[in-house]
């Protein structure tokens, strides 16, 4: 493994593992363990996922999508967070968590389905540890509690065994912040000690409003309020991310109580792809984050410090192009709805009465030709 240097953070208050120029650098209470092997591989987390968001975007810019929340400036808030959960730990995304799915391995071609209208999500949270995406605004912080109030009812917390003990992760972005659901959520995960980290993605605006004026305080501050510990982590900044939260989760796991992690990031893209950044930030703005960018620090250090093969990064794009086309061709491949698809998953054991109205709605489609 490469050496690093003991840097002093011109940011006291934000925890930087890399710098925007490739350097490792030492945070006292957040020591990352990490081979270059280990690096290369969120590297290439932090690129395929890109490229899936490009894809996206281009497929929606077709007609082939109805809207896009892109991701793009948060990879490496989202991959950090993404890999340091546990395989039995529990994830609440919002709508715009493309790399923490990743992580979980949902198939990135199933999240397009939500956006093409074809499905509601496409995937079991089950099987994936990673809940819907969520649209209502901050709804999934008490989703995310209300499960970790189940973990600890379960038992699972604070017994020591690392197979058992589970966190909860909830994502949501500055703008939620301002929600009323998601201050609910801290009332009672702190009121209840619960196992559940909160992961905001301050990417600076909620869609046309900025940070400053939906808080006076840096938003990691507002955790002291409610009893429990808030630290914000440099959000372009991978390393960082998962040191931060891999401790957080951990604290968690160990019945240490909830915790606020903000990511200080950006959204490069507008909010969506109906939207308009130009009527409401100066273009420099986005210039100066681009000097930033989460992908190419880790690059500069793979480059540099550990001598990564020129090879390496060719065979990565090659992969990426891959995951191009199977988004390309499997979107355009996705099947259209049934009708009486709509009374799927209303219920896990259908009742007598929705068994009933599908029958009839059957009928009727059958009877009109529709």
């Amino acid at each position: 493994m490469s050496e690093h240097v003991h840097a002093v953070n011109p940011e006291p208050d934000l925890v930087q593992l890399l710098t925007p120029e490739g350097q490792r650098v030492d945070h006292p209470d957040y020591p990352l363990d990490i081979t270059d092997d280990e690096i290369a591989a969120l590297y290439r987390d932090l690129v395929l996922v890109r490229r899936i968001d490009t894809e996206a975007i281009a497929l929606q810019r077709q007609g082939e999508l109805g809207l896009w929340a892109s991701l793009l400036g948060q990879e490496a808030a989202q991959i950090g967070a993404g890999r340091a959960l546990r395989r039995q730990d529990m994830a609440f995304p919002t709508y715009r968590e493309h790399g923490v799915a990743w992580c979980r391995d949902v198939d990135p071609l199933t999240l397009l389905g939500l956006f093409r209208g074809t499905n509601l999500g496409g995937f079991d949270p089950r099987e994936h540890n990673f809940n819907l995406y969520t649209i209502v605004i901050g709804a999934q912080t008490l989703h995310a509690t209300g499960y970790a109030m189940g973990v600890v009812r379960d038992g699972a917390v604070g017994t020591g065994d690392p197979d058992r003990d589970t966190a909860v992760l909830a994502f949501f972005g500055d703008g939620a912040s301002s929600q009323g659901d998601v201050n609910e959520a801290f009332v009672w995960s702190a009121a209840g000690n619960l196992p559940v980290v909160f992961f905001c993605q301050n990417n600076q605006w909620a869609i046309s409003e900025p940070v400053e004026r939906q808080s006076r305080v840096p938003l990691y501050q507002r955790a002291s309020g409610f009893g429990f510990p808030g630290v914000r982590v440099d959000g372009n900044d991978v390393l960082a991310s998962l040191a931060v939260t891999r401790k957080s989760l951990d604290d968690a796991r160990n019945a240490q109580g909830p915790t606020l992690i903000e990511a200080f990031t950006y959204r490069m893209n507008p909010h969506t792809t109906n939207d308009d950044p130009r009527r409401y930030r100066l273009g420099n703005e986005a210039e100066t984050w681009k000097l930033k960018d989460p992908i190419e620090r880790v690059r500069a250090y793979l480059t540099r410090e550990a001598a990564y093969d020129p090879s390496f990064f060719t065979d990565l794009e090659d992969e990426a192009k891959r995951v191009g086309e199977h988004l390309r061709s499997g979107c355009r491949a996705l099947p259209d709805p049934t009708p009486e698809s709509v009374f799927e998953h209303v219920h896990v054991t259908p009742t007598d009465d929705l068994r009933e109205q599908r029958a009839e709605f059957v009928d009727f489609v059958s009877a009109v030709g529709a």
